[in-house]
């Protein structure tokens, strides 16, 4: 079976700067920070850290009461970043005259609906309530992202919830792109989406010991990957989604065309549940850049996963030197987490955009706060203020999660 080749059309967020595609790449490459503060009065023990939190995005506003009122947040914030790609896309949410049979969904998640299961724990073991929503069920299962997203945008096609740490949304859009180039779907709507902000779910990433620390005054620059002074990872909230059509029907209906996915890879390192290697992530770069019909050679940006763990960055940085050789030294590479958090599932798809966005518009965004660079981290060309006019011809996207798995995605720039 000849392989199709895939356009993407649509893009759409829910992010800490809000939802403007324009804004949200100016402020990254401007270097603007969304990392806050986040201080309640939860008991036994308030939760202060350093957070992105998405705070202008209103449900009622952006889904409407009652449809907002069926989803917990993770499903809210996919739902409005799947509209939002829909509509750039210029694709009708319903038209019951088209046969969309074989138009589908997959959408990343880490968490799921957490805080709806939160909500519930609550109610039973402080407030001493015998019974639960009968919407609980629904609002928590994981797959209530991508249910919500085929039955609004009457999708009838495979409808898929993908589940990997902090690979989620990455695999997710692989193997959605993987159906539209095999010629198995038309029209793919893709992304991911979290909300580790959960009381239990907070506390359980803060006994990891992976959390940067920060107060009021400091958080906003507590994020810091690939530097010496960096103390760890910074949560965060939000959602983004992208429509994956065949390149052939996008043309055919006039499509804007902002890139095009030209190759996925995905491994496992079988070795360690938290720690990193650098043979595995190794091997899912070839194995994207070999999906490609890439060479090391035809790379002009990587967005790193660039988590600001002590572990990860050093292994991440190996990983690229191993592939990537003597052209390592000038590969520009840049951890946007820096700015917009780790959003878990979630941060794969909005790191896709990132990744698009760099390659449309010739400008790479920076690694913030970077600082004085660790020496273990040295050996690749850590951008670390934003450049513009850049010839970007196809660039990379990387995924690292707990569990050892490794997902990579590469994107090539188009010109119409």
């Amino acid at each position: 079976m000849s392989q199709r080749r895939v356009a993407i059309t649509g893009l759409g967020l829910v992010s800490p700067y809000g939802g403007d595609l324009t804004d949200f790449f100016s402020r990254l490459c401007a270097g603007q920070s969304a990392v806050g503060y986040l201080l309640t009065d939860d008991v036994p023990r308030p939760l202060s850290m350093p957070f992105v939190s998405c705070p202008a995005f209103d449900p009622d506003v952006a889904l409407g009461k009652p449809l907002a009122s069926m989803m917990d947040r993770f499903a809210q914030f996919a739902m409005a970043a799947a509209f939002s790609a829909w509509d750039d896309a210029g694709l009708p949410r319903k038209n019951e005259a088209e046969n969309r049979d074989d138009w589908g969904v997959a959408w990343g998640t880490a968490l799921g609906g957490t805080m709806a299961y939160e909500k519930g724990y609550r109610e039973l073991w402080q407030k001493g309530r015998e019974r639960l929503s009968p919407l609980t069920v629904l609002l928590g299962m994981n797959s209530s992202a991508n249910a919500h997203i085929s039955i609004q945008l009457g999708l009838g096609g495979v409808s898929m919830s993908h589940t990997v740490a902090c690979a989620s949304s990455a695999i997710a859009i692989g193997e959605a792109f993987r159906r539209v180039r095999s010629g198995e779907a038309t029209v793919m709507l893709t992304g991911g989406s979290d909300v580790p902000q959960a009381y239990g779910v907070a506390r359980a990433w803060e006994a990891l010991r992976v959390m940067a620390p920060g107060d009021a005054e400091t958080s906003a620059t507590a994020c810091k990957p690939f530097s010496a002074e960096r103390r760890g990872l910074v949560l965060g909230e939000g959602g983004a989604a992208l429509v994956l059509e065949d390149w052939d029907h996008a043309v055919a209906r006039g499509a804007r065309i902002h890139g095009e996915i030209v190759g996925y890879g995905t491994t496992c390192d079988h070795s360690h549940l938290v720690r990193p290697e650098a043979a595995g992530q190794i091997r899912a770069i070839q194995l994207t850049l070999a999906d490609a019909g890439l060479s090391a050679a035809d790379i002009d940006y990587v967005n790193a996963h660039g988590t600001a763990t002590a572990e990860g960055d050093p292994v991440e940085v190996a990983a690229l030197k191993a592939v990537f050789a003597e052209r390592a030294a000038s590969l520009p590479v840049s951890a946007t987490k820096s700015m917009h958090g780790h959003m878990l599932g979630g941060s794969a798809a909005i790191e896709a955009i990132v990744t698009v966005l760099a390659l449309r518009d010739g400008s790479i965004p920076p690694t913030a706060h970077l600082g004085t660079l660790d020496p273990d981290c040295t050996g690749v060309d850590h951008v670390a203020t934003a450049r513009h006019g850049q010839p970007l011809r196809a660039a990379l996207s990387n995924s690292f999660a707990f569990g050892g798995s490794n997902a990579v995605l590469a994107f090539r720039a188009v010109d119409l």
